[in-house]
């Protein structure tokens, strides 16, 4: 018994004997208790867990509250108030879903998001500016390039790939990414009647989508192309991926007319129709609406967040031109200062820009280009000449505008 009581092993953590425990795991200079080596394990996990988050940037006590989200894109984003405060419950919600203890019962769902909206205005803004304040890794993916696997073009795990590429590769961090689809009504089904034929860039591509939106373990190949069967990949799990996807869904107006039993143009046929707004039906989009616009049910069940972006008015294009904090005119005059060159304008040439934004119907991308094209000569010339001030007036704006024209004319014959 002597022999039995000196070889008895105690826990080097607890101090408990081996007797006293139901295993005691020996290392080169110490032992550990089944218990301890538990308790050991749960508080590696925490604190894993609590630096993952911190790397990420994600805590609850930094998560900032949608009225903080929407004003932060007020800064950035001119108008769209219904959009923004969509997407900044929809964001919110998908945080505070990724923060949710593992060992509460009620699961949250995510909230993908589909935005309606015309050409120009704003939607991958948005998207790029909600990650950009969350320090998310993001990716912007168009629709149009994306084929059913097998097909030429690119597999629907390519999305992933730009994620990946995004955040350099760490996967812990682009599962907790933001993708933004582009051009999502580009891939909507080209007939209602099912073919014969495959449709691989539209139906095809839309239940090859299902599975990412939904939410499971993809295995990506690392630098995107085909998929071949000896190359190695990674496994990405979309969860946790927030997918934001956008399209002008040209048309869809009649879709919508047609379900509200009026007429985009002439008269009402009904006096109820005496109060929908005409002249901004996609207010009034609803799912069955993208349904009848070629999306396949299953795919609009998974983006269950469904908003819509205004048309850019005069007044909007106006004040996008000056104000955002990012603003194109304040671009230019950033530009011009680092070559030590004070860059003003008139208040007319605003005007002028707006006007023939309007009347090439781009929305905001129009504004750019018209700027460009006005100040293409100044940026060519003034690096190479010692001037400290360039003001730009209207009547140079018409001159650089008309004569980039001509030229362009005198090219195409």
């Amino acid at each position: 018994m002597g022999k039995k009581n000196n070889d008895t092993t105690h826990c080097s953590f607890c101090g408990r004997s081996s007797q006293e425990v139901n295993m005691l795991i020996t290392g080169v200079s110490a032992e550990i208790c089944d218990s301890c080596a538990e308790q050991a394990y749960l508080i590696v996990k925490e604190n894993f867990e609590a630096k993952k988050q911190s790397e990420l940037g994600i805590e609850k006590s930094t998560l900032p509250s949608p009225q903080k989200i929407k004003e932060y894109l007020d800064g950035y984003i001119i108008g769209q108030d219904n959009a923004k405060r969509y997407l900044a419950v929809a964001v919110y919600n998908h945080y505070k879903r990724i923060l949710q203890g593992k060992d509460d019962d009620i699961e949250i769902e995510k909230s993908n998001i589909i935005m309606v909206g015309p050409t120009g205005t704003g939607k991958t803004l948005l998207a790029r500016t909600i990650a950009k304040l969350l320090h998310v890794p993001f990716a912007i993916v168009d629709a149009t390039v994306l084929t059913e696997a097998g097909y030429v073009g690119e597999d629907i795990e390519s999305i992933l790939t730009r994620l990946l590429q995004a955040s350099d590769y760490d996967v812990a961090s682009a599962e907790r990414g933001i993708v933004f689809i582009d051009e999502i009504d580009k891939i909507a089904r080209k007939s209602d009647n099912p073919s014969i034929t495959r449709d691989v860039s539209g139906e095809g591509v839309q239940q090859g989508l299902l599975k990412l939106l939904e939410g499971s373990i993809v295995n990506v190949p690392p630098q995107g192309g085909r998929k071949h069967p000896d190359q190695k990949m990674i496994a990405v799990d979309t969860r946790n991926i927030l997918f934001i996807c956008g399209g002008a869904f040209d048309g869809i107006e009649r879709k919508i007319a047609q379900r509200l039993n009026t007429m985009v143009v002439g008269y009402a046929s009904t006096k109820n129709n005496a109060i929908v707004d005409r002249e901004n039906l996609l207010q009034y989009v609803a799912p069955q609406d993208l349904k009848a616009f070629g999306l396949i049910p299953e795919i609009i069940g998974r983006l269950p967040i469904l908003t819509y972006l205004d048309s850019l008015d005069r007044s909007a294009l106006r004040r996008i031109l000056t104000e955002p904090k990012n603003s194109i005119i304040k671009q230019y005059v950033k530009l011009f200062q680092m070559d030590e060159v004070e860059l003003t304008f008139d208040e007319d040439v605003f005007e002028y820009i707006v006007d023939k934004a309007i009347e090439y119907k781009l929305g905001a991308r129009g504004l750019r280009s018209i700027v460009e094209t006005i100040m293409m000569d100044a940026m060519f010339n003034i690096p190479s000449t010692k001037k400290k001030k360039l003001h730009i007036t209207k009547d140079y704006a018409t001159d650089q505008l008309e004569k980039s024209q001509v030229i362009k004319l005198k090219n195409s014959h």
